[in-house]
């Protein structure tokens, strides 16, 4: 037999306690995959996502009518993954998704590895071969612990029935408490057919596993200090305050201390984006504001947020000039790329509640430093360098609709409480940068990971969430891109037979849009496997006018699974096709949005480069000191 890896050696060894020298009795007999349903069941989960197969078919046998969760089968075991991220981001709770052993399981690696990167929290079961077959090469056997050790925040491999309550227990906790992560429980046949006592609740033994919540020390004082000594701070938002729920403190902080808010990606809409404080996203395809304010500052407080390439540029240059408080509940993102000079574990909502009153009490002794400098300084930037583009001068005949305009639409006629989810792309920027944002958790997209094909899945997960929280009411838009949604563009048919009616704006210029805006800036515009042809015109027609050749024709594939398609080429033709996606609450619709192809994501600061390089417009770098030349080279540029 094949040496198993160390996880598995480790977790594969029973737990036996020291009142548990003997065989449970107490409690209701009954399979180990009754148990596993009735686990979930009693931890209060509500919905699951999966897609069956052989070495998890106890399990499904399991699920039967009578069961409390509702099951919403997918079309692809990545999508089952993808759905239950976008139904834990919607909803705050643990996703949790049923797949099988082997290619079931390494399906699901890529939403694992994207769930670990956005710090979302699952509970990803995957069957496993029996016991005895385990090493042996067995039909459909894959070692998921082993392969996915990398990605993952804790891994079980559960051989016993008995076991099986107490891991779900553990799992579902781990994968919600601290810095919230995928848990994978990768359950073997034997475990699922074996017998065993089932008692709830469970005692859970997670030695060593003692998450932070609150900061201890001096460092509260420490850091109302630094903000009574800043005459330029800002509020360096991630992630991690949204997983925390810490809207409300963000916001009376940056009210108290009168400091500017700058958003990471997946921090979008945590603070309305009419809230005056609010300067937008920073980084790579920020906001020249938002951007300035981080690398012009005094003291750069990092709430929540890891301090990622994308946000940083050439890291030795970010914020040069700062004094750094960082807050995060994961010990390990403390100083991992930036060293703070006041570190704060924990909690972000509860670090910020107790740090609020320690800022009052410093102001209320020595008063606050006078921001209007800084603030004429940024609101000059942000008047001046607006988000905004220009009408290609040359319309070309494969698309008649700029997508910032088709983006800026979307937002003005959604319903105020919509839920936004995005592909990964150029459509995902824009989104970001146009969206009117007014709620928190309002935005679902793939962050660290960059994952195409994200979208559609994790727009089911929204809708299965707003159904289940909020009665339906807020509605889910999808915006995605032609190569994007393609990716997983089967599970249209989990929308018309779930019943989880989504809405999709497709920004379709035939291309991969990303990848040629980067072809175009920084490879001699050699536009290599980037064309898809899925919406050119091919050839001339007689009467000179282009004839299409759309593969896939977004219509007729939305049609021909049970969803309403519509195509816009025109500015009417777009609104009207809104409109009528708004009123419709009872299929999915997909809107097929015909867009300029070479229509690019600005501003942008290249890989590698200073964020003081960020390029407002082609030869407009207006962070840049007067005089000074140089730019990034190319072979430092990359995703």
């Amino acid at each position: 037999m094949a040496t198993p890896t160390p996880l598995q050696a480790f977790s594969g060894v029973p737990k036996t306690h020291a009142d548990d020298t003997q065989t449970i009795v107490d409690g209701e007999k009954m399979t180990g995959a009754q148990a596993l349903v009735r686990a979930l069941e009693d931890l209060g989960v509500q919905d699951v996502f999966g897609l069956p197969g052989g070495a998890i078919l106890p399990v499904y046998h399991a699920i039967n009518d009578d069961t409390k969760f509702r099951f919403t089968l997918v079309r692809h075991e990545q999508a089952a993954g993808h759905a239950a991220e976008g139904y834990a981001v919607a909803t705050g709770r643990v996703g949790v998704c049923i797949v099988t052993s082997g290619p079931g399981a390494t399906n699901m690696i890529t939403p694992i590895a994207d769930a670990n990167m956005d710090s979302v929290p699952l509970v990803v079961i995957t069957g496993q071969v029996g016991v005895n077959a385990i090493g042996t090469d067995a039909f459909q056997e894959a070692d998921i612990v082993g392969a996915t050790y990398p990605v993952v925040k804790h891994s079980y491999l559960v051989t016993r029935a008995q076991d099986i309550p107490r891991v779900i227990a553990e799992a579902h906790y781990i994968a919600r408490s601290g810095r919230p992560g995928p848990v994978v429980v990768d359950l073997t046949k034997t475990a699922q057919v074996g017998e065993m006592y089932y008692s709830w609740p469970q005692r859970m033994i997670l030695p060593g596993y003692n998450p932070i919540t609150k900061a201890h020390g001096r460092v509260l004082s420490d850091a109302a200090k630094l903000f009574a000594q800043s005459y330029r701070p800002v509020l360096y938002v991630g992630g991690g305050a949204s997983r925390s729920n810490a809207s409300k403190e963000v916001a009376e902080l940056a009210e108290i201390t009168g400091a500017p808010i700058v958003t990471t990606l997946p921090a979008r809409g945590i603070v309305p984006d009419d809230n005056p404080k609010n300067l937008g996203m920073l980084g790579m395809h920020g906001t020249v504001a938002a951007t300035a304010a981080a690398q012009r500052c005094d003291l750069l407080v990092a709430i929540g947020a890891r301090f990622d390439d994308r946000v940083t540029g050439k890291l030795d240059a970010f914020a040069p000039l700062a004094r750094v408080i960082h807050i995060d509940i994961d010990p390990a993102e403390i100083g991992k790329n930036r060293a703070p000079d006041v570190p704060i574990v924990g909690d972000v909502a509860t670090v910020l509640n107790d740090l609020i009153p320690e800022i009052k009490r410093s102001q209320a002794i020595g008063g606050k430093p006078n921001l209007k400098p800084w603030w004429d300084e940024l609101n000059a930037l942000r008047e001046k360098y607006t988000i905004h583009y220009d009408e290609p001068e040359d319309q070309p005949t494969d698309g008649t609709l700029q997508p910032q305009w088709v983006v800026e639409q979307l937002s003005k006629m959604a319903d105020p409480s919509t839920i936004w989810v995005s592909g990964v792309g150029q459509h995902q920027m824009w989104a970001a940068q146009l969206i009117d944002f007014k709620k928190p958790h309002s935005w679902i997209s793939s962050g660290g990971l960059g994952t195409m094909g994200f979208g559609l899945p994790a727009a089911i997960g929204a809708q299965v969430g707003s159904a289940r929280d909020f009665g339906g009411k807020k509605p889910v838009w999808l915006i995605d891109g032609d190569g994007s949604f393609q990716m997983t563009s089967e599970e249209l048919a989990t929308t018309f037979h779930d019943h989880t009616p989504v809405k999709i704006a497709i920004l379709n210029n035939s291309v991969y849009g990303m990848v040629r805006q980067w072809q175009t800036l920084f490879y001699d515009q050699h536009y290599s496997q980037t064309n898809l042809l899925d919406g050119e015109a091919h050839n001339e027609a007689e009467e000179g006018t282009p004839e299409f050749f759309d593969v896939p024709d977004f219509v007729k594939l939305a049609e021909a699974y049970g969803c309403v398609g519509m195509r816009a080429f025109t500015q009417e033709e777009a609104v009207e096709a809104i409109r009528k996606a708004n009123e419709i609450n009872d299929r999915t619709v997909l809107i097929d949005f015909r867009v300029w192809k070479d229509a690019m994501v600005w501003p942008m600061v290249a890989a590698g480069a200073s964020n003081n390089d960020v390029t407002y417009r082609p030869g407009t770098q207006p962070l840049r000191p007067q005089g000074e030349a140089g730019a990034v080279e190319l072979g430092e540029a990359g995703f």
